[in-house]
């Protein structure tokens, strides 16, 4: 199985007219997994990689070394490695090279390629502000740059967080019009975690969103900046042409203003390098952009929390009360901008804000007078197997146990002495 980085390249090199069998050879790949991929829209699930070493692994540095001043053949490596005692097989030697050779590529493709709808790149910026009182205090800014136009997005925000970012990212498609096939970034943590025989391990979350909005994420060597300067000069332009002299009267100011310079100033600009007015490369570019998903993604912080037998749950050193039915069972919280949302399954159970403090009790306790009028559960909680009964031991199931019948005739012979009464 293939992981989620190749899965986003197969698709992202299908938009852009490549065939099955030009993606097979590109990735290394067979082209009925490539097909296999291109019809199924589930993305691949990860499973739990085994730690058993690899013959190969002791000659990966080696064959990095060769790859970096010649694309030799996997074979030719495998030559130069058996005698220097490599005795695994030429599968794994032409698997492992394929995988050198496409990152190189593709490293290459992202610093040249600006065909419309193509790319994007982003970042992070931060500004300084000083409050009434002295204090000096960061804001950041988040920047989208579409490769081919240079019309941008941008939103100031007060914290780098990965569910603001994500929300940055729906807002910017949005107003940008679409999604470009591919958005380049540098190596900030929200993005990529981590890297592996040089090559990017990206955020589990964040493929997850990317290949809910159709773009493939790129991630820049490390220590390069220069390759996302469509991106880095634009942060250069904004400090010098809005920023710089500007009156800060907080976030959601400053974003109505920064979206008003970028349609009087920044989109009516004839830009530098491809001599045109943004506005009108922006409009021819916007038909190539990727259409928008039916539902935004969800971007709210999910955590899962058990309920106590007292109703309540806690998170954040705040408890809550949840209906009484859920006791005993672990349910999901959903955060989002001071807002719980709490879900058993699929079923909402209760809201609630966040309180401002700590070690609060929040949430409606006529929940509580539901749980006195369910019998049926009070009915399960005093009703305990094991303890004695009073019928215990009575022949009879009931304590108004049947007797039998005879008819008056049969009285009156007892009475006048025609019958004995112990018959």
């Amino acid at each position: 199985m293939i992981n989620m980085e190749v899965h986003m390249d197969i698709r992202s090199l299908k938009r852009e007219g490549y065939t099955i069998r030009a993606i097979a050879r590109k990735l290394g790949i067979h082209r009925n997994t490539v097909k296999k991929y291109l019809q199924s829209p589930e993305a691949p699930q990860y499973r739990k990689r085994s730690n058993k070493p690899s013959l190969l692994d002791p000659y990966k540095q080696i064959i990095q070394d060769y790859l970096q001043q010649e694309p030799y053949s996997a074979m030719w490596l495998l030559e130069r490695i058996r005698h220097q005692g490599y005795t695994g097989c030429y599968e794994l030697v032409k698997q492992y090279a394929s995988g050198i050779k496409g990152q190189q590529q593709r490293l290459a493709y992202i610093r040249f390629e600006t065909e419309p709808g193509l790319q994007a790149q982003v970042d992070w910026g931060d500004f300084q502000v000083q409050e009434l009182d002295g204090r000096i205090t960061t804001v950041y800014i988040f920047v989208m740059v579409l490769g081919f136009s240079r019309a941008m997005y941008v939103e100031f925000v007060s914290q780098c967080t990965l569910e603001q970012f994500l929300d940055c990212h729906i807002r910017a498609f949005t107003y940008l019009g679409g999604v470009p096939a591919e958005i380049l970034y540098d190596n900030m943590k929200h993005v990529v975690v981590g890297r592996t025989d040089g090559k990017p391990v990206f955020n589990s979350e964040f493929l997850h969103f990317a290949h809910h909005y159709g773009f493939q994420p790129k991630a820049c060597p490390v220590q390069s900046p220069w390759v996302k300067g469509k991106v880095e000069r634009p942060m250069d332009y904004l400090r010098e042409r809005f920023w710089r002299g500007y009156d800060f009267r907080g976030i959601q100011k400053a974003n109505q203003d920064a979206l008003t310079w970028l349609a009087n100033v920044a989109h009516q600009r004839v830009h530098g390098t491809h001599r045109q007015i943004v506005r009108e490369r922006w409009e021819q570019e916007k038909p190539q952009l990727g259409g928008l998903p039916e539902k935004d993604y969800d971007t709210s912080l999910k955590v899962f929390r058990k309920v106590y037998k007292d109703c309540q749950v806690s998170y954040n050193t705040n408890r809550y009360i949840v209906p009484h039915t859920v006791v005993g069972k672990t349910i999901m919280l959903k955060v989002k901008d001071g807002v719980i949302l709490f879900y058993d399954d699929d079923r909402l159970l209760v809201t609630y804000e966040e309180p401002d403090g700590k070690h609060q009790l929040v949430g409606d306790r006529g929940l509580y007078e539901q749980l006195k009028k369910d019998r049926e559960h009070q009915q399960r909680k005093y009703d305990r197997q094991g303890k004695g009964k009073a019928t215990r031991g009575l022949s009879t199931p009931s304590l108004y146990p049947q007797v039998q019948h005879r008819p008056l005739s049969d009285y009156e012979q007892y009475g006048t002495g025609g019958a004995a009464w112990s018959n």
